[in-house]
């Protein structure tokens, strides 16, 4: 249930704040001898794309939870390597956003990186908490 409120929370993000300027600029190269006419398959195929990247990237926190679930993660790890996960989030928006404009970029990585955030907190909640073994005496 709440995979899938993820998944639609970011469909919707990605239709509501990503599409539009992502199809602005794929239709801003026209000026008065180019005229951008787009084939429905291609409109299509842009738009099923944006928002099955974003409902999918919109699962971090889910998958960060069943990882720690697993014990592969806990939340110090997360913490440690919050640099790396920056720049690999911005890495994933290069790669699945369909248009090579930054904005585009910067509206996949921001929210990767604030989901990213949300995950350690869900981590910290959700996660295995693995209680410290105490030395039973032995020198």
């Amino acid at each position: 249930m709440l995979s899938t409120i993820c998944f639609l929370g970011g469909v919707v993000f990605g239709y509501a704040l990503v599409f539009p300027p992502a199809f602005r600029f794929l239709v801003g190269y026209s000026n008065e001898y180019l005229s951008a006419m787009p084939a429905v398959n291609e409109y299509f195929s842009l738009c099923l794309r944006l928002l099955i990247s974003f409902g999918c990237i919109f699962e971090l926190p889910v998958f960060m939870v069943f990882l720690a679930r697993l014990g592969v993660i806990d939340a110090p790890f997360l913490c440690r390597n919050r640099k790396y996960a920056v720049l690999i989030s911005f890495i994933i928006a290069a790669v699945l956003t369909p248009t090579p404009d930054v904005v585009n970029q910067v509206l996949m990585g921001g929210p990767l990186v604030v989901l990213y955030e949300i995950s350690i907190v869900a981590v910290r909640l959700f996660g295995r908490h693995v209680k410290p073994q105490v030395d039973g005496g032995e020198i």
